[in-house]
């Protein structure tokens, strides 16, 4: 019977955290990855086994996951790299976990749902900050008010980027904000919708982002207009520029400069995370016009983010049920928040 975990990306910021976590708690997961260097030199520090293997070749990666039975995938871009390892995992029927926030992973994961339902294999993406606390949310809320037609959310919290997030967020600005309309995705400008909430510290003026909700919270729920929120830096000037910013960061030189300068980033220290939580925020509203709002909060994310992939491959390791693809609280209900540590319960908010 495979027992092993793996954390592929193991040299990745997020998934160093992860692994400082897992090795605490008495875990040795095997660390993976292509840059034989930084991964060797992370198997040394950490005293726990390595595999170096790229990801060109499907069928040697399935070897590779012969006697492992979670892979946490913490490489990115995840849209260069998560559609082969799904179809590895499905191959070698190894549970599949990534930190992703790119919605055409989503989409990757929700198309190869058959296949991985025929292989009994779990793919979940966004196991992290994006999206296990707005996800966890938005089931709650489904509960609460199964007609719902609308779900907004959005969370309130300090920015400070990895190097990943960073590169992730450059890539998605040309792309403009994303919102669901009637179960389709649609591309909106900065000023879409702009309204005041309160997600915790008091009002603040917020406007739509492309957030994996507008994919993982339609797969669960079906509710057929999501839209996902944040405060609004710089106030509504910022919304009526956005076009530019656009345009600048979509020039290629830009758009390659701003990516080196991403590699520099560090990431927030402990002592950051520690004193940054964040606030999340939903509400639902059915037809006839009734709401029910939810908050909860939640440690830094990138704390959710280190958790999440330890809690959800503690899961994976004896999970028994059906395959396919599943959003965290899909799979593991509303309260996987409750099980990260410093994180509130989610409230109803009147």
């Amino acid at each position: 019977m495979k027992s092993q975990w793996m954390i592929y990306g193991a040299n990745g910021y997020s998934a160093q955290l992860a692994i400082e976590k897992a090795v605490k708690q008495g875990k040795t997961p095997i660390l993976a990855g292509r840059n034989q260097a930084q991964i060797v030199a992370l198997g040394k520090k950490f005293n726990l086994p390595v595999r170096i293997f790229d990801l060109s070749n499907i069928d040697k990666v399935a070897e590779q996951l012969a006697d492992v039975s979670v892979v946490s995938h913490c490489a990115g871009p995840f849209s260069a790299t998560a559609e082969a390892m799904m179809k590895a995992c499905i191959q070698a029927r190894t549970h599949y976990t990534d930190i992703t926030g790119e919605g055409s992973v989503f989409a990757t994961g929700q198309a190869l749902h058959e296949q991985a339902k025929q292989a009994g294999v779990v793919l979940m993406s966004g196991v992290g900050f994006d999206v296990i606390p707005t996800d966890c949310i938005a089931n709650f809320l489904h509960k609460q008010l199964p007609d719902a037609t609308d779900l907004v959310l959005g969370f309130e919290g300090k920015l400070e980027l990895s190097p990943g997030t960073t590169k992730t967020g450059l890539e998605s600005i040309p792309q403009g904000m994303m919102v669901r309309r009637h179960g389709k995705i649609k591309s909106v400008s900065r000023r879409f919708e702009m309204r005041t909430i309160d997600f915790g510290l008091g009002p603040k003026i917020s406007s739509v982002l492309t957030w994996g909700d507008i994919y993982t919270a339609y797969w669960q729920t079906r509710i057929p207009n999501i839209s996902v929120y944040m405060p609004l830096r710089g106030g509504k000037l910022r919304a009526y520029l956005f076009p530019l910013i656009q345009w600048i960061v979509s020039i290629p030189f830009v758009q390659q400069r701003a990516m080196e300068r991403a590699n520099k980033i560090v990431g927030p220290d402990a002592a950051s995370r520690a004193n940054s939580p964040t606030y999340v925020w939903g509400e639902a509203k059915n037809a006839s016009g009734k709401t029910v709002t939810a908050t909860i909060k939640v440690p830094n994310g990138y704390t959710v983010t280190q958790d999440g992939i330890n809690i959800t491959a503690d899961h994976l390791r004896d999970y028994q049920g059906e395959g396919g693809c599943f959003t965290p609280s899909q799979l593991m209900g509303h309260t996987l928040t409750e099980q990260l540590p410093g994180a509130s319960r989610i409230a109803l908010r009147s």
